[in-house]
């Protein structure tokens, strides 16, 4: 270990290092251009109506359980038909 005062800038092995203000200001003015530019974004967005958004769930679930009802559906083929190859 250094001899040296704390206060004298030099950082102890394993303590966390700070950027310098001038990277901290920065990085700062990289999140405010960031969320500037998210709330922008975020106005242009075209929301579903009510009715969209309730269409597609019901779309969606009923497509989710189509595939599962096929899935089976083969599944049960599949076994039927090595059963008879295996017997």
């Amino acid at each position: 270990m250094s001899s040296k005062a704390s206060g004298s800038g030099t950082v102890k092995p394993g303590a966390p290092s700070r950027p310098a203000a001038r990277e901290r200001a920065a990085r700062n003015l990289q999140i405010k251009a960031f969320a500037q530019g998210l709330a922008s974004e975020m106005r242009r967005v075209t929301w579903p109506t009510r009715q969209e958004w309730v269409s597609a769930t019901v779309l969606t679930i009923v497509l989710v359980v189509s595939l599962g009802f096929y899935t089976f559906l083969l599944d049960e083929l599949f076994t039927w038909i090595f059963g008879l190859v295996h017997h």
